[in-house]
């Protein structure tokens, strides 16, 4: 304790004027159990009790002071005992702003009551000279075992916030964020994203995934995928906007059938978390009339996006693909056909249709079953499994010779139309 006497001596007997708080947080790492304005209240009562000690109070003028020109009660009344003339000042650190925890919590109150959560952390932002005058202090004192105010701040506010509240402080997963910006006072909310996970079938051909330019030829609907997912559970979480994520994507004119395509609507600063993800499945449904249909609607977290990324490239998935070609297929070659493509790897140098959008480059991808029933002379209908990421369509006509090896070129027949259909995608 004489350490720190010493070192407070010093600093009083500078004209540095502290506030309980910035006083305690000096020596904020030694011990537990007393808040910062607690443990600074009782250096100053220490002190001053040492000087009765040592009967140095009338010879410590300067200290007395200090202590009553920083608030210090019980200084102030000794100073008008022995004569020493005092000013009450702001402290020389916070400049008062240990003063507003209270006024800043109440503050978070009202600004987050229209917000749903349970969890909170916060953040701070302080001026810097601020930073700049406390940091000075640890140097000219070699103060080893002060805390930063930003810690401070942070914890005291957000105490008063839960008492209030009755939220919880936690930040590893906080559902808001709370930022303090001290420096332009003012308060920033980031609500944590809201995840909710389901599974989708398409039953429409002329449909995209993610809204397009409605003057392209090949929209024949007005809207989308993501666009008839999304909008009900941004309404309903009250929601900025969304982010959609599939694992994967059909083509526009392709369906999706079977057990749908898994994705993530990641709802962005929404002000509701509790949702009735049932009567949401029903209305996506209802509204989307007949064009999509999702089901198993859930809540997950962000680390599904990152796997139904990891899916998409190596997820088994069913193709039905219905082929017309333009002369009549050998019916020997077409017997051959499953046997030919049985676990065979397929180079897939990036189509010519996605070239603008996606680097050229060749992909390495496997097919694991090929069968194929014959509709007539010309039409053949073939089930394709094969690994997530390959180009199935380049995959019948070979694009050209950019994918190889490909069925048309196997068969010796050019090709005139494909339908598409995805029938499975497998869950892991």
């Amino acid at each position: 304790m004489k350490e720190v006497f010493e070192k407070v001596t010093k600093i009083f007997l500078e004209d540095i004027i502290l506030c309980d708080s910035c006083l305690g947080r000096l020596f904020g790492l030694r011990g537990y159990g007393l808040r910062n304005d607690e443990r600074g209240y009782a250096i100053k009562t220490l002190l001053l009790m040492e000087l009765y000690r040592v009967g140095e109070v009338v010879t410590n003028r300067e200290i007395i002071k200090a202590l009553a020109s920083s608030g210090f009660k019980p200084a102030q009344d000794l100073a008008l005992i022995v004569n020493v003339a005092f000013e009450e000042k702001e402290c020389y650190i916070c400049n008062g702003l240990t003063k507003k925890y209270s006024d800043l919590a109440n503050q978070m109150v009202e600004l987050t009551k229209e917000y749903e959560f349970k969890t909170f952390q916060i953040g701070c932002r302080i001026p810097p000279e601020i930073i700049s005058r406390e940091e000075d202090l640890w140097r000219l004192f070699s103060l080893h075992d002060a805390e930063s105010i930003k810690n401070e701040i942070t914890r005291e506010v957000g105490k008063i916030f839960s008492t209030i509240t009755g939220k919880e402080y936690d930040p590893r997963k906080p559902e808001m964020t709370i930022i303090l910006d001290l420096e332009k006072n003012d308060m920033e909310l980031i609500p944590a994203h809201l995840f909710v996970c389901g599974r989708y079938r398409k039953l429409a051909r002329g449909l995209p995934q993610n809204p397009w330019l409605y003057e392209d030829s090949r929209i024949m609907y007005k809207t989308s995928i993501e666009e008839l997912i999304t909008e009900p559970l941004i309404v309903a979480a009250n929601a900025r906007d969304a982010k959609f994520h599939a694992a994967g994507r059909e083509d526009i004119d392709a369906l999706t059938l079977g057990n749908g395509r898994p994705f993530v609507v990641e709802l962005r600063h929404p002000k509701k978390r509790t949702l009735d993800l049932q009567a949401l499945e029903a209305e996506i449904n209802d509204r989307a009339k007949g064009l999509v249909e999702v089901r198993d609607l859930h809540f997950c977290n962000s680390s599904m996006v990152s796997r139904l990324k990891k899916l998409a490239e190596i997820a088994r998935k069913t193709y039905r693909v219905r082929v017309h070609f333009r002369e009549p297929i050998d019916e020997s070659k077409l017997e051959g056909l499953r046997e030919q493509f049985k676990g065979v790897i397929v180079r897939q140098r990036t189509p010519i249709r996605v070239l603008h959008r996606r680097a050229d480059k060749v992909r390495k991808k496997v097919v694991y079953d090929v069968k194929a029933r014959k509709i007539n002379e010309k039409i053949v209908e073939f089930v394709i499994t094969c690994q997530g990421g390959l180009y199935v369509k380049e995959f019948i006509h070979g694009d050209q010779g950019r994918t190889k090896p490909s069925i048309s070129e196997y068969l010796g027949s050019d090709i005139e139309k494909i339908e598409l259909e995805i029938i499975n995608i497998e869950e892991k």
